[in-house]
């Protein structure tokens, strides 16, 4: 892998004598391939955050939701996932377009024992992916070329109940609930041609 830190890291580091610590965490628990156990963690998960940025480095940082296991892992260097429908504004993906460097961090907020895991890697955007059809109403597949796979501290991670999935995470034979926004004066007249919430006669049409 590459050299893990640089001169900021190194700078707090040092300020704060962890120096000796982080390259030892880093050593021992930093990966360059997904292993069995990441495997499993990440593949009974329905959520994560993404981290992106553009060419000039303006970040974004965006939550992605489905059902459970939704984010497979096809080797012990590919995720891969969907993209559904959303605002249309496509900020973390059109960030990995010209800049593939992307961040994702999957945490547990509900087991026994909270964990999270992190995921570096290299993105890419494919409109037909032999995958598409797996996963129902996906407008596109994310593959993620992992170059570094680490698990963080758990301690700082608030235990949560889950109280309910979204019932807007398509499925196979469920009709998906149109969200109310695209029914408003916000999408009135812009929505995209084929939009459900403009075939049943919603403003947004």
């Amino acid at each position: 892998m590459d050299e893990r830190y640089h001169e900021g890291s190194r700078e707090l580091q040092d300020r704060f004598d962890t120096r000796r610590l982080a390259d030892r965490i880093d050593e021992r628990t930093a990966h360059d391939h997904i292993r069995p156990e990441d495997r499993a963690f990440i593949e009974r998960m329905d959520m994560f955050f993404l981290a992106t940025s553009d060419l000039g480095g303006q970040p974004q940082c965006s939550y992605k939701g489905g059902a459970p296991g939704f984010v497979r892992v096809l080797d012990e260097h590919t995720l891969a996932f969907p993209n559904y429908d959303g605002n249309g504004m496509f900020l973390s993906w059109g960030n990995a377009l010209v800049n593939p460097q992307v961040g994702l961090l999957f945490i547990d907020f509900v087991a026994e024992r909270p964990s999270r895991l992190r995921v570096e890697g290299t993105a890419s955007v494919s409109h037909d992916d032999e995958l598409l059809a797996d996963w129902p109403e996906a407008q596109f597949v994310i593959r993620v070329q992992a170059k570094r796979v680490f698990p963080n501290c758990p301690r700082y991670i608030h235990r949560m109940a889950l109280v309910e999935r979204s019932a807007y995470v398509p499925r196979a034979g469920i009709a998906t609930p149109i969200p109310e926004w695209k029914r408003g004066e916000l999408a009135a007249g812009v929505l995209p041609e084929g939009d459900r919430a403009a075939q049943d006669g919603a403003p947004g049409g």
